[in-house]
């Protein structure tokens, strides 16, 4: 098939190619007899069974036209991957299709356009994590961070039994008593009981805590796990976000497009957790769902950047997870959804566990 080579490649705006090119009516030829069949196969006419219609009596029901369309989809559906070996394109998304010559005993005449790959100009990343590396300090929980949320946990604590109590003494009269919420929980300091080890032991489950000490300590590690976490989060932003402001990169559409439908896909499974439809949540707060994309846009186009930038790095640097941690995930998830495809959802834990090994290794320079 040399006349694959001859396809003329011309590269669009917005990461965009169209390939031009015309396919041999000898070639289309191969795939009649398969074309004949399909259509066949969905015929109903009296006096033939499906799929022992003869050729004649499909042409004359459905007209040659018909045929051509399915041959010249197969044929070229067939060697779409051979263009893009070929001509080294590296595409991305679903490509469109004009036709631009579909005749009998003519060639295929065609032109496809698909999005591609960027080319990534990355800066100096490992001298950006660098810098921003030194700033980085041990992340400590304060005496007066754990001192403020002990008195937080108590106040929850005494308002929860006073609105307890209340809601005792209500009963009779049938009136309805919310439970507190931390936006309204009373704030006075001197209500809160004396912090002693039998008022500890009655915090979390039994025997969770021993003494005030003991309640102090787990308290601590607590609040530490959570700020380190917290720190770690607003540090790998800083990170990224500096090489994003410095990286030369055109995003494709589609792959914002793709983070759209992400963002929407994990509030429409929040909401259904809340046991509410989307249409409920757009009635309340008045927005269509153009409205949620419209806001969602610039974040879209954010994460698509990155996940660009992320991998470039991980090329680069020769990055890649262990195989036998990518499936001891994908088993741990294929439990739980039976019905998955285990090639989507390898895909989907290789590029999750590839992008932290990128970050771990940003962080550590």
């Amino acid at each position: 098939m040399d006349w694959i080579d001859t396809y003329s490649v011309n590269s669009q705006p917005g990461s965009q190619l169209t390939i031009t090119g015309e396919i041999p009516y000898e070639y289309l030829q191969k795939f009649r007899s398969k074309a004949v069949s399909r259509i066949g196969s969905n015929l109903k006419i009296d006096g033939f069974r499906p799929g022992h219609i003869p050729e004649k009596v499909i042409i004359e029901k459905v007209g040659e036209m018909t045929i051509l369309n399915d041959m010249a989809e197969m044929a070229l559906s067939k060697i779409y991957p051979e263009i893009l070996s070929k001509h080294k394109i590296d595409a991305i998304g679903q490509p469109q299709i004009s036709v631009t010559k579909l005749a009998t005993n003519n060639p295929f005449g065609f032109t496809i356009t698909t999005a591609v790959m960027p080319e990534v100009k990355l800066p100096d990343y490992k001298k950006i994590a660098e810098e921003i590396n030194k700033e980085r300090k041990e992340t400590v929980v304060s005496d007066e961070e754990l001192d403020a949320q002990i008195k937080e946990i108590m106040k929850q604590k005494l308002e929860y039994e006073k609105s307890l109590k209340k809601s005792q003494s209500s009963l009779d009269s049938n009136e309805v008593t919310e439970l507190p919420t931390p936006d309204t929980i009373d704030k006075k300091d001197d209500e809160l009981p004396e912090l002693t080890d039998e008022y500890v032991k009655s915090l979390g489950s039994e025997n969770q805590f021993l003494s005030v000490e003991d309640f102090k300590n787990k308290l601590r590690k607590h609040l530490l796990i959570e700020k380190t976490n917290n720190e770690q989060s607003k540090h790998r932003a800083k990170i990224t976000d500096q090489i994003m402001d410095k990286c030369e990169v055109e995003t494709p559409e589609v792959l914002v497009q793709f983070e759209l439908e992400q963002i929407f896909g994990q509030m429409q499974d929040d909401l259904k957790r809340a046991n509410l439809s989307m249409d409920d949540y757009l009635s309340h707060a008045k927005k269509t769902k153009d409205d949620l994309i419209k806001e969602w846009r610039p974040l879209a186009i954010k994460r698509a950047t990155l996940q660009l930038i992320l991998n470039q790095i991980a090329q680069t640097d020769n990055i890649e997870p262990e195989e036998s941690l990518v499936n001891r995930n994908v088993e741990s998830i294929m439990k739980e959804h039976k019905d998955a495809d285990p090639e989507k959802i390898k895909t989907y834990v290789h590029s999750v566990l590839r992008n932290e090994e990128v970050m771990r290794k940003l962080e550590s320079l």
